[in-house]
């Protein structure tokens, strides 16, 4: 019985999250956005709550090998901050900036959100 809760239970998330991209997907064609500002912002909106990318990292996922400061520049347009969770996007040696403050940014990372 707790095992089907569990399979329930995830599958209920799944589906959840599926929606959220999709949610995130039509939100940012109302925006204007440039083609790779929307790229980066779907692929940021997919990091997991408690885990963390770096720029360059991200600049891979989206097929744009040393494309950092891009990334940073499009994550610095996110209309949506708390909804597209650019703060787990972190440096590679430093935390990187944030819209509100890097204080803030590490406040959201030590906290999971």
């Amino acid at each position: 019985m707790y095992v089907i809760y569990l399979a329930w239970c995830s599958n209920i998330s799944n589906k959840i999250y599926r929606i959220r991209l999709k949610i995130i997907s039509v939100m940012l064609n109302l925006f204007s956005l440039t083609e790779f500002e929307k790229k980066v912002l779907i692929e940021t909106s997919k990091i997991k709550r408690g885990n963390t990318i770096s720029y360059s990292q991200l600049a891979k996922k989206i097929g744009c090998i040393n494309g950092q400061r891009a990334v940073g520049n499009a994550l610095n347009k996110n209309p949506l901050p708390i909804i597209i969770p650019c703060h787990r996007v972190v440096g590679s040696k430093k935390i990187g900036g944030y819209k509100f403050g890097n204080e803030i940014k590490r406040i959201f990372i030590f906290l999971r959100v």
